[in-house]
């Protein structure tokens, strides 16, 4: 049932919203705050809060704290055209005037409720109402306006790279470009030319001039590193170079410039560990985690999982034009029971998944999302708090537990990754794939 969080301080218009709510099948939750902030919340033992319906009256103090926890539906009593801009401006969902029917009421939550991600997220349209993702959401608005260098850490399909856009976005860089680039995906031998360029040759082998790197490219902005982990050793060095001088010095010269470059980086792995092992440089990783940000995966967040799901599964449908309405029961119990270890990237592929084989629309059964019902537990792989574990090996852990029960197929789609990337990391990490069971004699198709 849709739980509604009601904020209005006339009782009697309080009485009659509540009224109007629960007629139309709606959980109703009443608070009166002298304003609407995320004091509002302390004390209500209420669970999920689906939408808040508020009176205008309250709309300049709309603030993050509450567009971050659900979507706002403002109910204006004076008609004020200009509070009806200015509350859309902050971020409201959507802004009715009294007197209104009922069904209007009703349509704006609905409304609401479908535009989660674009109205009632986090920074940048990030869901979470977790604590984990408060707190996350509390230091990226610290951490953004200032120019500090910033170290992601989570496991894969977090979301780290949103993390780094949502830092840009809301940085004093934001009219500057955010230039990205996944370290995991270049070759060691051209990484060092994509940062710091390299010179281009005209007819005849003649220089003809010099091909702009990465850094030069973000200068005046940002500059996201993802999988900073993967970078050669020699490029460290280069890096930490500009990093500490401010300046790049162009390929085949001795003259330096200043560039003025905000860097931010994530990883997946255990930088820790790389030093200790010498693939990581420790000056380096000192210069990178001037703030650190680590993200939760999906299992540590909650109803988050549910948040989620309804906000992919809105995006997803429309998408594919397809008319799925939501999630029956069954479906909602066995996603908050499953550990998700391919995190938000897994929930997306199982939600996609699912509307493409709904037929008819309707709700989402559990037998569609594809999701185990006992799925192999993953807490005793996971790296306990105290000992910082990579992804690496609880990867390692979990595919040599489970690759005689799984296809590939399917030991990456527990994964969340597609089959190519799960025979990467094989070649990397050295997990030699088990001869597959021999097959039963082809059917003759004569």
């Amino acid at each position: 049932m849709t739980q509604v969080l009601l904020v209005e301080t006339d009782q009697q218009r309080r009485a009659e919203l509540k009224s109007l709510l629960q007629s139309n099948g709606f959980s109703v939750v009443e608070t009166e705050p002298p304003g609407i902030d995320g004091d509002m919340f302390e004390g209500l033992d209420s669970g999920h809060i689906d939408c808040i319906v508020a009176t205008a009256d309250l709309m300049p103090e709309l603030g993050r704290d509450v567009l971050n926890r659900a979507p706002v539906v403002l109910v204006d009593h004076k008609d004020d055209a200009r509070q009806a801009v200015a509350a859309m401006k902050r971020g409201a969902s959507d802004y009715i005037v009294a007197p209104f029917k009922s069904d209007e009421l009703v349509a704006a939550v609905e409304r609401a409720k479908s535009r989660v991600p674009e109205s009632a997220g986090g920074p940048l349209n990030m869901v979470g109402a977790s604590k984990p993702m408060l707190h996350l959401f509390d230091l990226i608005a610290k951490v953004a306006p200032t120019d500090s260098t910033v170290l992601i850490e989570g496991e894969s399909g977090t979301g780290k790279e949103l993390v780094a856009r949502a830092l840009h976005a809301a940085s004093t860089r934001h009219h500057a470009p955010l230039i990205t680039l996944n370290c995991a995906t270049i070759p060691a031998q051209l990484i060092e030319s994509e940062l710091f360029g390299h010179p281009e040759s005209g007819t005849g082998g003649i220089r003809s001039g010099t091909r702009r790197g990465l850094l030069d490219a973000a200068d005046g902005g940002t500059l996201f590193l993802d999988e900073i982990g993967e970078l050669p050793s020699q490029v460290q060095a280069r890096l930490l170079r500009v990093l500490q001088d401010g300046q790049l010095r162009e390929f085949g010269t001795t003259a330096a410039r200043p560039v003025n470059v905000r860097l931010i980086t994530a990883t997946h792995r255990d930088l820790r560990k790389l030093i200790a092992s010498g693939q990581f440089r420790d000056d380096l990783y000192y210069r990178l985690n001037v703030v650190n940000l680590p993200i939760p995966p999906l299992r540590q967040r909650g109803d988050d999982v549910l948040r989620l799901a309804e906000a992919i599964l809105y995006r997803t449908a429309e998408r594919l034009s397809k008319s799925c309405t939501g999630f029956t029961q069954a479906a909602k119990d066995a996603m908050l029971a499953y550990p998700w270890p391919g995190n938000v990237r897994e929930l997306a592929n199982a939600i996609e998944r699912a509307v493409i084989l709904c037929s008819g629309g309707g709700e989402i059964e559990t037998d569609l999302l594809a999701i185990d019902s006992a799925p192999v537990p993953v807490a005793e792989t996971n790296p306990p708090a105290s000992d910082q574990t990579s992804l690496e090996d609880y990867f390692v852990s979990f595919v040599t537990a489970n690759e005689d029960q799984f296809t590939e197929t399917e030991l990456a789609q527990k994964l969340g990754i597609s089959r190519k990337s799960l025979w990467e990391r094989r070649q990397r990490l050295n997990i030699p794939r088990k001869k597959t069971r021999k097959r039963g004699p082809r059917r003759n198709s004569s």
